[in-house]
């Protein structure tokens, strides 16, 4: 069964700014200061043994899932959920990705691009900011037109790590 994701839109009126804890840390750093590998996506009819496969041999933790004639981003596998339902026996290894993706939800909502060259502040605010806690974000380029990687809370957490106070 797919699941639906909110993504997260304007901060409504009368609600405290964000303020990030660690904006003296980024120093004018971007997202490609992150050096976020390549995406990988896949297709809602790849099984999904496959997408289990690839992000275990990447590493990743997350894969984006994208129409396969027109390339659109209908949304995404996270690994350890998949795990977990392939663990209770709600999905099998042959069985689609539809059946255990997670799908973005658009309709009434306004996409946040994440590119290469947006601010880690932004994209601080956008994992930490929200009503509603985000892991990862899909960077993309600025017409959104494709898909260039996926940053992770943990990306930003070890970049900060590794940059002196």
């Amino acid at each position: 069964m797919a699941q639906t994701v909110k993504t997260l839109g304007p901060t409504p009126v009368g609600s405290k700014p964000f303020i990030s804890k660690w904006s003296s840390r980024y120093r004018g750093a971007t997202v490609q200061d992150l050096e976020p590998p390549a995406a990988l996506s896949l297709n809602p009819t790849d099984p999904i043994s496959l997408a289990l496969i690839s992000a275990f041999e990447r590493e990743y933790t997350h894969l984006t899932v994208v129409d396969a004639g027109t390339r659109a981003l209908l949304g995404y596998i996270a690994i350890p959920a998949l795990q977990a339902q392939l663990d209770s026996g709600r999905v099998r290894p042959d069985d689609p990705l539809s059946q255990a993706m997670a799908r973005f939800e658009r309709k009434g909502r306004k996409y946040r691009v994440i590119s290469m060259d947006t601010p880690l502040e932004e994209l601080e605010e956008f994992f930490e900011g929200g009503p509603q806690k985000q892991e990862f974000a899909v960077v993309t380029d600025e017409d959104r037109r494709f898909v260039l990687g996926v940053a992770t809370r943990s990306d930003l957490e070890e970049f900060v790590k590794r940059r002196p106070a």
